[in-house]
């Protein structure tokens, strides 16, 4: 009997973390490829919550990659001006928007910026992060725990490695931007 019960107990444990695991789990289409992400809600809830309410309503779609700079980070999310298929789309503001909900309060970690990592943007202010987010090209330690760590990329950074660079003299701001087809949970 004990033993039934503790085999039923594990059963429970494993399948509650496979679902628990496949729900912080998400796809970022891209013009060349999926890329798999998977979100740390153990160290940034907030921020995840927020990117999956935001990814699942389909405010990521079509949203451009406004400032990529080479060897550094994508950023994107800027659903407010960057949004290639809505009427308040303008490339010259994209990166000055966010969404409608209130800023984030941070939630700086000790995961490292490295190369795939996902990290919010934000203003000078630490709390200011809302919808606008980045992916590191590469490693860079001296944004660690100075701005929110959100995910990492498990799958097809390959991809994102092809997403159109911007001008290098002007703060990575990108003509003609690659931009998100859709950004959802698996």
């Amino acid at each position: 009997m004990i033993k039934k019960s503790l085999i039923a107990i594990f059963i429970f444990l494993f399948t509650t973390n496979l679902i628990n695991a496949k729900d912080n789990i998400m796809i970022l289409k891209l013009k060349d490829g999926d890329v798999k992400i998977e979100l740390f809600s153990d160290v940034a809830p907030k921020h995840v919550e927020r990117i999956k309410k935001l990814a699942n309503n389909g405010e990521y779609d079509n949203v451009v990659f406004h400032r990529v700079i080479d060897g550094f980070m994508a950023q994107t999310g800027d659903v407010k001006f960057g949004n290639s298929s809505n009427n308040d789309f303008n490339l010259n503001r994209a990166g000055m928007g966010g969404s409608s909900m209130p800023d984030l309060k941070e939630e700086f970690n000790n995961l490292p910026h490295e190369r795939g990592t996902l990290s919010m943007a934000r203003s000078s202010d630490p709390n200011s992060a809302n919808s606008q987010f980045f992916i590191c090209f590469d490693a860079a330690p001296f944004l660690d725990r100075q701005y929110t760590v959100f995910g990492k990329v498990i799958e097809g950074m390959e991809f994102v490695d092809k997403i159109k660079r911007g001008d290098q003299n002007n703060n990575g701001a990108v003509d003609d931007p690659d931009k998100i087809i859709s950004f959802k949970s698996m």
